[in-house]
């Protein structure tokens, strides 16, 4: 008898931690199968990054999961009694309700109860009172008398201030409505919550909090997002899908990068014994939990260390291009020397009084919080746009090559196919012929046929990737990249931010992507309508620096 209740009590934890689960799952748009077959289950306590190739399947898995679309067949099951929440990318959807209005709604049983009790009191009756009593026992239980108070409170965390809180939702501005939004998700406390790039359009400040709320979240997270930084502090499991199958593996981005690399070059190593490779493996995860013990953000993922698994290590299918910068001269001391540069669009000051001085080897991160400062810094330091005041110059030894934020112009009308559209940027005999072009395509996935693609018919990732092989093409010895992971995928994404890395020469970028600001810079330049923020220092020291802080505030200010 104790056995059975012992086996009885196991299996009621095993339905318990099983928070959603998929069974048989197919997914099939006319002749394309996106899934086939596919079983899996979400446990509580586990944030899941849901990562794969382009067009692999991500959001939709998102879809189906949260009930937004059918599957061709299977079942999506949630435990009975259990509350899922959708970060919703309809920004439009609430614009007639009020922001604490919206948040509410993220409860939708919460709203019902709140709703059907206060129409009851509108219209009060002695009937009314009994299904009153009734109603409120329920909104009780559900902490509902604390729902304006919590709700304000998580507003006030993602920067909205509460004379904003009854405000119709249409007044507001797109980065205002994502916060409200996200809010909106994260209320209640949901048992599963389900965010498709949820750090979208958010600032460093606030992806840091929703970081550190979703690290210490002991609900069921399932999360896509291009965002390396934001899946390493949240993730306590990567879910790949490959070849219409999911594939949940322990561990965040980088350990799934980083491992799934280091098992390919194994599988290279045919003559390696197995011991010597297990022990490799073992290695492996020996430091990279030690590295997770000492982040900043380790607090709850430290549960995720206890369950990294040797057997669970294993190549991946992935392809990542070969992108590599080269220089066909290395640049001497004068690199770019501006003074009192300053911008403004229809009467808004963008930056004035901007004096900078270049250094080689510099790789700079140039940031602001008006995205069109950093473009039209970019747009005058290439002679596109006008500078209202100051000058720049280019050391003579330097070469530049830019990719801008807008890359429209370059595929404006044309129907060349890929090989013909690169051929522009050759520089040598050599380079124009039909073979090194197709193998220099090949290495950046486009291989056969997609290479002989019309280049007006392609996806803006593709586009990225074609920019970037116009880049490598020129061989200059300064980059200017204007938002350059937009776009691409985490393969391209990872692959670049290496390359970046490794690259001898100077760079000056922008970029939301906090994993390839920390990695590459070496200098920070801020632009602000009140002059410039220069310092040698790594991204995350310079915003976490309070001094800094103060400082920003000032320049920032009317």
């Amino acid at each position: 008898m104790w056995l059975f209740d012992v086996n009885f009590l196991l299996l009621h934890k095993i339905k318990i931690q099983d928070m959603l689960s998929v069974s048989n799952l197919s997914v099939q748009f006319g002749k394309r199968v996106l899934f086939d077959e596919v079983s899996t289950t979400f446990n509580n306590g586990n944030c899941y990054g849901i990562i794969g190739a382009n067009g692999a399947g991500k959001s939709t898995f998102l879809k189906i999961i949260s009930g937004q679309i059918e599957p061709t067949s299977g079942q999506v099951h949630l435990e009975a009694g259990k509350r899922m929440s959708v970060l919703t990318q309809d920004h439009n959807k609430h614009d007639e309700d009020t922001v604490l209005e919206t948040i509410l709604k993220g409860n939708k049983a919460l709203y019902k109860i709140k709703t059907e009790i206060d129409a009851l009191y509108a219209d009060y009756t002695d009937e009314n009172a009994e299904r009153i009593g009734e109603l409120q026992v329920q909104f009780e239980e559900m902490n509902g008398w604390n729902a304006d108070s919590d709700a304000a409170a998580m507003l006030s965390n993602l920067g909205i201030k509460e004379e904003f809180h009854y405000t119709l939702m249409g007044d507001l501005d797109g980065k205002q409505k994502v916060r409200v939004l996200l809010a909106q998700a994260l209320f209640g406390n949901p048992d599963v919550l389900i965010m498709d790039e949820p750090t979208n359009d958010l600032d460093y400040e606030t992806i840091a909090w929703l970081e550190n709320f979703l690290a210490n979240y002991d609900n069921c997270v399932i999360v896509v997002s291009h965002d390396r930084h934001f899946l390493d502090a949240v993730c306590t499991h990567i879910s790949d899908i490959d070849f219409g199958k999911i594939n949940h593996f322990s561990g965040n981005y980088t350990f799934w990068y980083e491992s799934s690399q280091l098992a390919a070059r194994q599988h290279a190593q045919q003559n390696k014994k197995a011991e010597e490779k297990k022990k490799e493996l073992e290695d492996f995860i020996r430091r990279f939990s030690a590295n997770v013990a000492k982040s900043k953000q380790a607090t709850s993922r430290k549960k995720m260390i206890d369950k990294l698994n040797i057997d669970e290590i294993r190549r991946t299918s992935r392809r990542y291009p070969a992108i590599i910068f080269d220089r066909d001269r290395e640049a001497g001391d004068q690199i770019l020397n501006v003074e009192g540069l300053a911008a403004s669009i229809d009467g808004d000051v963008l930056f004035k009084n901007v004096d900078l001085n270049l250094q080689k080897g510099d790789k700079v991160v140039v940031f602001s919080r008006d995205s069109r400062a950093t473009t039209a810094f970019y747009e005058i330091l290439n002679n596109n746009l006008k500078a209202d005041a100051g000058k720049f110059d280019w050391g003579v030894t330097t070469t530049q090559s830019y990719l801008p934020l807008d890359n429209s112009k370059f595929f404006e009308s044309t129907d060349m196919t890929l090989v013909d559209w690169l051929r522009q940027w050759a520089q040598t005999e050599e380079e124009r012929e039909e073979v090194h072009i197709r193998g220099f395509l090949g290495k950046m996935i486009f291989s056969g046929e997609e290479a002989l693609k019309k280049c007006n018919v392609l996806s803006g990732g593709e586009k990225v990737r074609c920019m970037l092989s116009r880049m490598m093409m020129t061989r200059a010895n300064v980059l200017q990249l204007d938002e350059p992971t937009n776009h691409l995928d985490l393969e391209s994404i990872t692959a670049f931010n290496n390359s970046l890395k490794n690259f001898k020469g100077t760079v000056l970028f922008t970029t939301h992507d906090h994993e390839f600001a920390q990695t590459v810079a070496n200098r920070v330049v801020e632009l602000t309508p009140n002059g410039v923020i220069d310092r040698y220092s790594t991204f995350d020291d310079y915003m976490q620096d309070k001094k800094i802080k103060e400082l920003r505030d000032q320049m920032y200010a009317q």
